[in-house]
């Protein structure tokens, strides 16, 4: 064994984040680490990597007692981790994040940037990632952000590589190569842990499992003699299908009509209306267009049968719409700020008399809002930056909920949340149709799409290619996508 965890055991102030906390990976091994949100997976690894310090329990490397003081000491042994939310410096170049705090030096201690350059060239090469070393990261997208730390981690020629949800904000090609990173690691007789909600991602590659639930280890076995269906029934503690379909509604009165170049639809009180589209399609450009983050320069947007201009976010929430943005944490949340402000920052203007904020009736929305939603917070006081990725999507979904937004527009609303909690935002979703919201769920996830809207736009290079019914088929969505309509 690589690596042993035996009985980890963490708090955080009042909150159990581990009970039992075990898992066991072999060299040559891809160990898949499953659990919903807040099971204490990330708890977990991040005890192995160095970052926290246990409460109790037992660390063997190579077979003898351990114990990573920081990430340092875990590090020299041999221990890399791939964090789903970046940890870049934003500010340095791709190649200079590839080897932060490991910088290549050259006669007389200095730094040889031509060198550390030359290298991140290689493995970006190597990898066929489509960066630049010289790039800034700051510039670069969710996924570009995540193929830096994939390649800083390689970069280390680690014993043990911890990937915490990797392909999350990746397309499929870039998902592709990804997987066959994580197979020449296994090849070279590295050991692998990899964290995935994403249930399509288990047996291309893993070898065994171990399931977390509420802090403990529930289950750890082989993949191949495991079915999809038992691990989700240990994930969730119950039987659980993982297929959620919502019943549809008539289609309303016409909340927003879209009419730009190549682009005009509707959308409906009580529908909700998917997007699809291939990477670069401008499923997220259309969503921040409403919003007016990326101001419209022709067409026009008609809500609730009225011309308005977006010209900024400012404009569109003082239209009735909000938007859950793909990037939660760079564009959704205010990380550093405690969750209750989070949820009641939209709604600022009605809980405030004379500049003067009433905290008891701030309180009392997040705490509607919180049960609403089965948002799980230590205290309203919590940075949300804390929160499980679950609970994050949902303190978003709050914040316009508590504002009584009229038009959602759901960017990627499942990324990065299991099984449980995709299902929790599904039926939120629901119930704001079923309120009278119109929504838009722009998604890469063609499954969900079909699971969840009553009818599917496709865009193709910026243009609606198609609009389809709900029972349509993944194939139809995809020609469309990406060939000419039949003539």
């Amino acid at each position: 064994m690589v690596l042993e965890l035996e009985s980890m055991q963490k708090t955080f102030g009042g909150a159990v984040a581990l009970r039992r906390g075990s898992l066991a990976v072999r060299a040559g091994e891809v160990h898949l680490l499953l659990g919903e949100n807040g099971a204490g997976k990330s708890t977990l690894m991040k005890i192995a990597a160095g970052m926290l310090r246990p409460d109790a329990g037992t660390l063997r490397w190579r077979g003898a007692a351990a114990r990573f003081l920081n990430p340092a000491e875990a590090q020299r042994a041999g221990v890399a981790m791939v964090h789903q939310e970046s940890l870049l410096a934003p500010h340095l170049s791709v190649a200079q994040n590839i080897f932060l705090g490991r910088e290549i030096s050259g006669r007389f201690g200095l730094l040889d940037r031509r060198r550390e350059q030359a290298e991140a060239r290689r493995l970006i090469e190597e990898h066929r990632f489509p960066l630049r070393p010289e790039w800034k990261v700051e510039r670069l997208s969710p996924a570009g952000r995540q193929l830096v730390e994939i390649l800083r981690a390689i970069a280390q020629q680690a014993a043990l590589l911890i990937f915490d949800e990797p392909t999350s904000a990746l397309s499929d090609a870039e998902t592709k190569e990804v997987f066959r990173v994580i197979a020449g690691l296994r090849e070279r007789g590295a050991a692998v842990i990899y964290i995935t909600h994403r249930m399509e991602e288990l047996r291309a590659l893993g070898d065994r499992a171990t399931v977390l639930r509420d802090g403990e280890t529930v289950f750890t076995g082989a993949m191949a003699e495991t079915g999809t269906d038992e691990l989700i029934r240990h994930m969730a503690g119950r039987p659980l299908d993982s297929v959620y379909r919502r019943e549809p509604l008539p289609p309303g009165r016409e909340r927003l009509r879209v009419e730009l170049p190549g682009v005009e639809f509707s959308l409906h009180s009580g529908e909700i209306t998917g997007l699809a589209g291939l990477v670069g399609a401008g499923r997220t450009e259309l969503c921040r267009a409403i919003f007016g983050i990326e101001p419209l320069r022709r067409g026009r947007l008609l809500v609730d049968g009225e011309e308005r201009r977006i010209r900024s976010p400012r404009d569109a929430v003082a239209a009735g719409i909000a938007l859950i943005p793909e990037d939660r944490q760079r564009h959704g949340l205010a990380p550093a700020l405690p969750v209750g402000h989070n949820v009641t920052l939209a709604a600022l203007g009605r809980l405030s008399r004379c500049g003067v904020l009433n905290q008891r009736a701030e309180r009392a929305l997040f705490e509607e809002q919180a049960a609403r939603l089965r948002l799980k917070a230590e205290s309203p006081r919590q940075p949300a930056a804390r929160l499980s990725g679950g609970n994050q999507q949902k303190a978003v979904i709050a914040k316009w909920m508590a504002r009584g937004a009229g038009i959602y527009l759901f960017d990627e609303p499942a990324r990065g949340i299991d099984i449980g909690a995709k299902i929790e935002v599904f039926e939120r979703m629901d119930e704001l149709a079923r309120g009278g919201a119109a929504i838009l769920m722009a998604s890469s996830e063609l499954p969900e799409l079909l699971q969840v809207a009553d009818r599917i736009l496709v865009l193709r290079q910026g243009r609606l290619a198609a609009e389809l019914p709900r029972h349509a088929t993944q194939e139809e969505i995809l020609r469309h996508a990406a060939l000419e309509p039949a003539s």
